[in-house]
């Protein structure tokens, strides 16, 4: 198929489209301002639904939209309007935000002319594609999820009018604070155009998460004010640092949502074709959204191809978190981890050595797919998530959960054979309470989004350690870190690719809210003032041991069996006592407690002892001649002559009499101001 889009020459501009059922199409320019229609063009069919026109005399920066005529039957899918004007679903920059007005939804002949309500696309003249490079991340790396407003909006050495925007990651302070968490790529919450939702706007309310985009290629000029450029010269000063960048994009639905939506780009073009429909007409709903986009249709998996080779291209970024994947993966309705578009992602030379990470659910027909996406995708592991969960909860019978979480899944996704793990586990995530509100909240508190609190899903698997919500009680406060300190050094100890989301590490609150997506405000905005700077230090002393001892951040699957260099099996699991586990341990529901041990080919061992019981308990690891254990991170409050508080993990690491040397010196050490059982020896340890 013909180079879609607007394609910048000397002599003038072509513009292309495709549609398979309008009757005519024609492509409305504009004055610099975006403000008033100059030309209106009709556009000349050039086979396979392609419909261009080349136009002399125009050069880049011109403003421009597509409109349609064809027929006008909601009911059976078709939508055309000529007065809806349409943004370019290949457009790469828009002039304006958009903006939700009721006329855009409007039916034919009641809402007048949507020109002035519409962002224009603004034709650009791409620059020579940029050279190849393999990706910065590799799985078994730390991916640290950012919501761009948020992250900077109010950090206090961000210059004031970049804070909030791409550019702002580029600053020396944000990669000096990512670098020190050993990030090795940041995954960027959507960045390209969105809506709000049309019942936000009557709330006061705006989407600030940005999933409910209109096209796939044009980013928000709210986060890129300086357009494709801001994305690529940041995305170039992450990698200058060793951290790669990886974009959440949404290609399951748009923000014209359901029937009652609006019409601003694909509806208006070809309804039918760009979304899927029930026999009835009525839209598909994989989504929760309202639409879902129709990625079995040829013209839809080239569309998506292109963005994914265009952000490579032009940006430079590493890879792609796919939000709702399945809808990716549907063919007739039904997923296939062998769908054309999945294939043809992971197959693309262009896109062949990417991060590709899928979301493994929608809310479709056998939408829940963990485990069945095929590799190269990494998988967000949403059981690791729960199953943290409930241990550090104090749900009975759990260990053995969290100890194939701790291992990398295996149930999950040592199928057929497979030698590694592509696992993504995370503790929290956008979606969901926050890691701090998970030891904070019992239940959601979401009624500031204007739902009476009827929003946001109801099991979360959280506790409140005795009050809900803020408190005075010091003794609640406590326990409250430590069981924030559990569960990062959980995440930090688990096999596979981990991911943090931004501000998790200092102690991040959105007082209860667990479906935040509406609040661009204070309760999603990070507060780098405020931040729990014991907690900060705690997460950065845990990347830096995960860096420092290659058996974590390794993907391989465990077996138990020794490595012929070593002979020192790769893990072992066992008791406080030193005992290795027996079934009846497995199987004992008051269990809180195992030692995960694991050895690596150079012959040495890391232990992590964790105690999921509030009760003290000292440990006894095995031990070998000429070796001893000690704290593999150093605090001032480790004592290992008596026992410590329980709810912690700690970690152990083994080494030869003459030669140990702690991972951490002391100077590390006197960081850690704050003590807390997770940072010290869970309890005493026997040595040689």
């Amino acid at each position: 198929m013909t180079q879609l889009g607007a394609t910048v020459t000397r002599d003038g501009i072509r513009f292309a489209v495709w549609s398979s059922s309008a009757r005519r199409l024609w492509v409305s320019i504009f004055d610099h301002a975006g403000s008033h229609e100059t030309d209106r063009l009709e556009l000349q069919p050039e086979g396979q639904g392609v419909h261009a026109l080349f136009v002399s005399g125009l050069a880049a920066g011109t403003r421009y939209g597509f409109r349609a005529d064809g027929d006008y039957a909601p009911e059976q899918g078709r939508w055309f309007d000529p007065d809806k004007l349409l943004t370019d679903p290949y457009g790469i920059e828009i002039d304006r935000p958009y903006a939700y007005h009721w006329r855009l939804a409007a039916r034919r002949n009641e809402g007048a002319d949507t020109a002035s309500l519409m962002p224009k696309t603004v034709a650009l003249a791409l620059s020579k594609p940029m050279t190849a490079r393999a990706p910065v991340f590799s799985p078994g790396g730390l991916i640290y999820e950012l919501n761009v407003r948020s992250f900077t909006k109010l950090h206090p050495d961000i210059p004031e009018e970049q804070r909030g925007t791409i550019a702002a990651l580029a600053h020396p302070v944000i990669i000096e604070h990512l670098k020190k968490l050993g990030v090795s790529a940041v995954e960027l919450m959507p960045v390209t155009a969105s809506i709000d939702e049309r019942h936000l706007p009557p709330l006061g309310l705006s989407n600030a998460w940005g999933y409910n985009p209109v096209t796939f290629m044009a980013l928000d000029p709210r986060l890129a004010p300086g357009g494709l450029a801001e994305l690529r010269d940041t995305v170039a000063a992450l990698r200058e640092a060793g951290i790669g960048t990886i974009l959440d994009l949404v290609f399951n639905h748009t923000g014209e949502s359901d029937r009652l939506g609006p019409t601003l780009s694909l509806r208006g073009l070809d309804n039918q074709a760009y979304y899927r429909h029930q026999p009835d007409g009525r839209l598909v709903n994989d989504t929760g959204t309202g639409n879902t986009v129709a990625c079995d249709h040829p013209v839809v998996r080239k569309m998506v191809l292109d963005t994914l080779r265009h952000f490579v291209r032009h940006a430079g970024v590493d890879g792609f978190r796919f939000d709702l994947a399945p809808v990716l993966g549907r063919v007739d309705g039904a997923f296939d981890p062998a769908a054309p578009l999945l294939g043809a992602i992971a197959g693309d030379p262009v896109l062949a050595d990417r991060v590709l990470i899928a979301e493994p659910w929608d809310i479709g027909p056998d939408g829940y797919q963990l485990g069945n996406f095929r590799p190269p995708f990494l998988e967000w592991n949403d059981r690791c998530r729960d199953d943290a969960r409930r241990f550090w909860r104090g749900d009975a019978g759990m260990v053995g959960a969290l100890a194939t979480r701790l291992a990398g899944s295996s149930d999950v996704f040592g199928k057929a054979g497979q030698p590694a793990s592509r696992s993504v586990n995370f503790i929290a995530a956008h979606d969901g309470m926050t890691l701090a509100d998970i030891v904070s909240y019992e239940r959601k508190h979401n009624a500031a989004n204007g739902e009476q609190n009827r929003d946001g899903h109801n099991d979360n698997l959280s506790w409140n350690n005795g009050a809900e919500g803020e408190t005075d009680d010091t003794a609640i406060a406590k326990a409250r870190f430590d069981d924030r300190c559990a569960l990062l050094a959980t995440l930090f100890a688990s096999r596979g690719t981990i991911m943090l989301t931004a501000g998790d590490e200092f102690g991040r609150t959105q007082k209860g809210n667990n479906n935040a997506y509406a609040q661009d405000n204070a309760i999603t905005w990070l507060d780098w003032a405020g931040r729990d700077q014991a907690l900060e230090r705690y997460t950065s002393a845990l990347a830096a041991l995960r860096r420092a001892v290659p058996a974590l951040s390794d993907t391989h699957l465990l077996t138990g069996e020794p490595a012929e260099s070593s002979g020192i099996p790769d893990v072992a699991w066992l008791a406080e006592t030193g005992a290795p586990l027996a079934e009846a341990d497995w199987n004992d529901p008051t269990r809180h407690r195992l030692v995960m041990l694991l050895g690596d080919a150079g012959g040495g061992r890391l232990a992590i002892m964790v105690n999921g019981d509030r009760r003290q308990c000292v440990f006894t690891l095995p031990v070998r001649e000429g070796f001893r254990w000690q704290p593999a991170i150093e605090t001032q409050a480790i004592d290992l002559a008596r026992p410590l508080p329980g709810r912690s993990v700690s970690f152990m690491t083994e080494h030869r009499i003459e030669k140990w040397q702690p991972v951490f010196g002391q100077s590390d050490a006197e960081k850690l101001v704050r003590a807390g059982p997770a940072r010290a020896a869970t309890g005493r340890v026997r040595d040689g």
